[in-house]
């Protein structure tokens, strides 16, 4: 990791853990008031990689750290940790799963099912708030929604 990211890192661990952060945008300005840039990829990535996740505070979505908190938790813990603690919704359209959920945290549910690397998702595309999963069949569906509904519900 370079020294930038790592700062970078720091400083979103402790600006989160003191905050109700709400925004991306909210994100890099609170960054911005220590003196460190970054862009939305940049901060894309970063929410990803330290496991954040967006949670309803008062009704409102804010980010927090998932269970476990970093990557070192296996992808499918993290994928529990997320569907666990965020609304989602499912529908199908043909071979493709649509899942809605708050707003931020599509990409790292896509994230978490592209490390799984699962024979049944032939690829995932997220916006803000929905996620579009690719499958082969109606045999991949079933499977796939029986293993996402398997993880957001174990305990």
């Amino acid at each position: 990791m370079d020294l930038g990211k790592s700062v970078r890192h720091r400083a979103l661990r402790d600006v989160v853990s003191r905050q109700a952060i709400r925004t991306q945008r909210e994100l890099a300005a609170a960054l911005k008031r220590q003196g460190i840039p970054a862009t939305q990829a940049t901060l894309s990535r970063d929410i990803t990689e330290l496991g954040l996740i967006k949670v309803d505070r008062g009704g409102s979505p804010a980010y927090a750290f998932a269970p476990g908190r970093s990557v070192e938790i296996a992808s499918e813990e993290r994928l529990h940790a997320l569907l666990g603690a965020i609304p989602l919704d499912a529908s199908v359209a043909g071979s493709i799963l649509v899942l809605k959920t708050l707003p931020g945290s599509a990409h790292a549910i896509a994230a978490s099912l592209d490390r799984l690397r699962l024979p049944e998702i032939v690829g995932t595309v997220a916006g803000d708030d929905t996620l579009f999963v690719a499958v082969r069949d109606a045999a991949a569906m079933r499977k796939l929604r029986k293993r996402l509904t398997e993880l957001a519900q174990r305990g």
